[in-house]
């Protein structure tokens, strides 16, 4: 009875000081996530290099995370820079009334009245609906600015998340197998669920971290570009926008570039309206049904429109990390019921076709003797 409390209160007071670590923990939950994020993306470029280099952990663990610095944490800082400062310079030309969203509603419902007519059908008031779309333009511009103000007064603490993220992620490249090991050891769920588990988490981190950002990055490329092509102002903002907006499924790039067609056509430039749309609807929009199921869905073994919701779901609940922790925590729900299913399922199955249950259930009928 006396080792039974022991035990028990050995594992109360560990569950209560694992949470206590988990709260301290939360403040870094940003840098602490990508870093295993990154260790898991550049596991395979950590391999290759540790092939060719040797048993040299700290070499290779180091090369690994400069690699990783060069081609994707400096770009992603440059241009989220660029993004600020275009959306500073958008703001200011809207407070000087150089820019004036309005007046686009308006070109575009004097030049198709018939847009007057459908909202009318549904009960919708044109000037309430132009009012909302001008506080969200200006709201927009405003947000931009005010992150890039905040940036400005919150640079050290910028620079110590940053520091932080690449100092582990410089120990996880280094250690991580270890770490995997030491898990498995600790956790009470079994070896075998433990290694798919693990295994699963790190499949579907990769796969969306490197699938969406790819994503993002081409879709957001090809729209700037078709945008600086056609002479259409700030194409640099429209682009880095098209890029974070196509982390949502089935949303994407097209929520900016089809209004930017229909003012284009509404103006009386149905040239470029009529290539806008195409190559929005043929290039951009094909690149993102395409390599979407390819990148995302292919490797996490989720449907299109489960990595859709959790992606939605992820980003209202873990706010721009949510765009991979949505399908992760899917992708681990989807494999807990999978394991469930297949022993638990499969434990029923061999007792349903026990013979002696089948005699029970089933009795053969009586045979009349030859």
């Amino acid at each position: 009875m006396y080792e039974k409390l022991e035990r028990r209160t050995f594992l109360a007071m560990l569950v209560g000081v694992s949470l206590a670590f988990i709260l301290l923990m939360k403040p870094f939950f940003g840098p602490i996530f990508w870093a295993v994020a990154i260790a898991l993306i550049f596991h395979p470029v950590q391999e290759w290099m540790r092939a060719r280099l040797g048993e040299r952990p700290n070499t290779v663990a180091m090369l690994t995370l400069l690699l990783c610095l060069v081609i994707v944490v400096i770009p992603v800082i440059v241009l989220v820079s660029s993004l600020v400062a275009e959306g500073v310079s958008l703001y200011q030309q809207i407070q000087s009334g150089e820019i004036r969203p309005g007046d686009y509603i308006d070109k575009v419902t004097q030049s198709f009245p018939a847009i007057q007519s459908v909202l009318d059908q549904f009960d919708i008031d044109l000037s309430g609906l132009r009012e909302r779309v001008v506080n969200a333009f200006v709201g927009g511009s405003q947000f931009l600015a005010k992150q890039a103000l905040g940036v400005g007064q919150n640079t050290f603490q910028f620079f110590l998340s940053l520091a932080l993220m690449v100092y582990l992620a410089f120990f996880l490249l280094r250690d991580g197998s270890r770490l995997v090991e030491l898990l498995i050891k600790a956790l009470p769920l079994g070896d075998e669920r433990e290694r798919l588990l693990f295994a699963k988490f790190a499949e579907v981190t990769r796969a969306t971290v490197k699938g969406n950002l790819l994503i993002a990055i081409i879709q957001g490329a090809l729209g700037g570009f078709i945008f600086w092509a056609l002479d259409i102002r700030g194409a640099l903002l429209w682009g880095v926008v098209m890029a974070i907006v196509s982390l949502l499924p089935a949303v994407g790039a097209a929520i900016v570039w089809v209004p930017v067609a229909v003012y284009l056509a509404a103006v009386g430039e149905f040239i470029q309206a009529a290539i806008l749309t195409g190559f929005g609807v043929v290039v951009i929009g094909l690149a993102d049904n395409i390599l979407r199921p390819i990148f995302v869905g292919r490797d996490t073994k989720l449907p299109d429109y489960i990595v859709l919701l959790s992606t939605l779901g992820g980003i209202v609940m873990f706010g721009i990390n949510g765009f991979v922790m949505g399908p992760l925590v899917a992708a681990l729900f989807m494999a807990f019921w999978g394991i469930f299913i297949r022993e638990f399922g499969a434990q029923g199955m061999e007792l349903v076709a026990d013979p002696a249950v089948d005699e029970v259930r089933t009795p053969e009928p009586d045979r009349e003797a030859p």
